[in-house]
């Protein structure tokens, strides 16, 4: 059966979304939620679980998150890195539950609040929450060198086929830095042709 590519956001529409500045506080409260996502690749129905006991100091003496996917029941473990300043604006947010580390809100709202969030960036893509598990495995992680080993880890994948499909990415960037390739390799060799001329020209 053949797998329907999954779509996710570019870098630059990821940025377009972090840098959205909107006076809404549900949109605000939505737009940190999907970001949050986008780098750490948690699911929704994990993300609403996830709880101050699910922060601890890592092997790098960071903040990471530990916790369980409750779909798959698999455990993983991963640096915040980025993530970590959107649950700081939340430590005393009047709307985040007692123990959790979000406010909490209805998948559907946050799928609708979503799209009013991509029409305010100008994003024509249809935004769901689950697209940011999708930005997370390419944008972030596959198309930057992370092994698809450690992205199935924390995506809590149980299968390396399952993650596999987001492997697409790889062949995009292969095209692309070859294409660079051609291009440097062109100019280097017209630069040697031309050297070569010039020092035909001085022997005669």
């Amino acid at each position: 059966m053949e797998r329907k590519e999954k779509e996710f956001l570019t870098l630059q529409e990821l940025q377009a979304i972090q840098d959205y500045y909107t006076g809404i506080e549900r949109l605000r409260i939505v737009k940190d939620l999907f970001v949050f996502s986008c780098y750490t690749g948690i699911s929704y129905c994990d993300l609403m679980e996830l709880g101050e006991d699910n922060l601890i100091l890592g092997i790098d003496g960071k903040h990471w998150i530990s916790t369980k996917r409750l779909k798959t029941k698999n455990s993983f473990k991963l640096p915040l890195g980025p993530a970590l300043s959107i649950i700081k604006r939340y430590q005393y947010h009047p709307k985040k539950r007692p123990e959790k580390l979000f406010p909490s809100i209805s998948n559907q709202k946050l799928n609708s609040y979503l799209k009013e969030l991509a029409d305010g960036c100008k994003i024509k893509k249809n935004i769901t929450f689950h697209m940011a598990r999708h930005t997370f495995a390419t944008t972030i992680t596959l198309s930057n060198g992370a092994p698809i080993e450690t992205v199935l880890k924390i995506l809590g994948h149980t299968k390396l086929t399952t993650t596999q499909i987001y492997a697409r990415v790889l062949d995009r960037k292969i095209s692309e830095d070859m294409d660079g390739l051609d291009t440097i390799l062109d100019k280097k060799m017209s630069e040697t042709k031309i050297v070569k001329e010039r020092i035909g020209n001085l022997d005669h």
